[in-house]
């Protein structure tokens, strides 16, 4: 008993107790046991590309019926330019024979007119409502022409004050060269006036829309 008891005491000795026993407590957990932050996502979860087609390397279908449709606008741009050209070549013949034909019968008649309305008095004081129409609406439709077809030939001649300025500036030159070179014609300032009146009329009824069909913005 007295040897037990000394035994006791040496193993209770909290020096020579260091080797003895710790007491059962809560247990530490393993590191096999925390998960591994390097440890790589199964192949389960990444979506699997066999079995699909690639497509490098394969020319697109698409871009033909695009090149298709972008020569259509440009076909139709080019057939109506021509289709203008060929009214503007007409019409400039028609221009220079009703304007520039010399007329020796009426050269005691004619006289030249700077003052912008005196012609105009002239052509409704006639005695026949049919002559005044034919003067007046006559010079009315020579500049309606320009109005059309001067926004289909020249894109950048779209605008109204460049129509008219374009026009006037023709129609100065031909009364110029009446006045100058024809026998039997003279120069009038109201020529000039109704001309450019009638190209003002062409491009606000067609010539405008016209023009915006033809060069259509992309």
């Amino acid at each position: 008993m007295a040897r037990a008891a000394l035994l006791s005491r040496v193993l209770s000795h909290p020096r020579l107790g260091r080797g003895a026993a710790k007491p059962p407590g809560k247990a530490k957990p393993s590191a096999k046991a925390k998960p591994s932050a390097r440890t790589k996502p199964s192949a389960k979860s990444k979506p699997s590309t066999k079995g699909k087609p690639s497509t490098k390397g394969k020319p697109s279908a698409k871009p033909e019926p695009r090149k298709r449709r972008s020569l259509l606008p440009l076909i139709g741009r080019a057939v109506a330019m021509a289709c203008a050209f060929a009214f503007m070549v007409a019409f400039a013949v028609v221009l220079a024979r009703l304007t520039l034909q010399p007329s020796p019968a009426s050269e005691a008649l004619t006289h030249s007119n700077l003052r912008p309305g005196s012609s105009l008095r002239a052509y409704l004081d006639q005695p026949e409502l049919r002559d005044a129409v034919k003067q007046i609406g006559g010079n009315l439709l020579l500049g309606v022409p320009f109005g059309v077809l001067v926004p289909v030939l020249a894109p950048g001649a779209r605008g109204i004050l460049r129509v008219l300025l374009l026009t006037a500036i023709v129609m100065l030159m031909v009364e110029l060269a009446q006045g100058a070179m024809v026998t039997g014609r003279a120069f009038d300032i109201d020529d000039v006036i109704l001309n450019t009146a009638g190209a003002l009329a062409g491009y606000l009824l067609v010539g405008r829309r016209l023009g915006r069909v033809v060069h259509a913005r992309r």
